[in-house]
């Protein structure tokens, strides 16, 4: 039986949806605009490579804390500090990078981190 698409992933094409229809209609809301997909752009991208590689490749690979935090770093540094260097379209800023990293966070303990964490293997 094939996995689902995560619901993880279909959220982030929906907020992406509707942040790329109100920016075309000329509504622009701060937050949401600047930032709300830099915080979903980690959980989506980590969703997209565990389908790639379970699904697609029949993989068994997990995402773990040093996948997300690499990514994290990563897709700062593209985005935040490579492409801003030769591209106007692009503007490097640290509340992006913020976002991108809140947004690995909040996806490893809510998905990943927290059943972990819950377990006891003390005594």
């Amino acid at each position: 039986m094939k996995k689902k698409v995560s619901s993880w992933f279909i959220l982030g094409l929906v907020c992406w949806l509707v942040i790329l229809l109100l920016r075309k209609k000329g509504i622009f809301i701060p937050v949401i605009s600047n930032h709300l997909t830099d915080f979903m752009t980690i959980p989506m991208y980590t969703c997209l490579i565990e389908y790639i590689m379970n699904v697609l490749l029949n993989y068994s690979w997990k995402p773990d804390f040093k996948f997300i935090l690499s990514s994290t770093v990563y897709l700062s540094l593209l985005f935040e500090a490579v492409c801003p260097m030769l591209s106007d379209n692009f503007t490097g800023d640290f509340l992006d990078v913020v976002a991108y990293f809140t947004g690995g966070m909040v996806y490893y303990f809510v998905r990943i981190g927290l059943p972990d964490f819950f377990k006891s293997d003390r005594v």
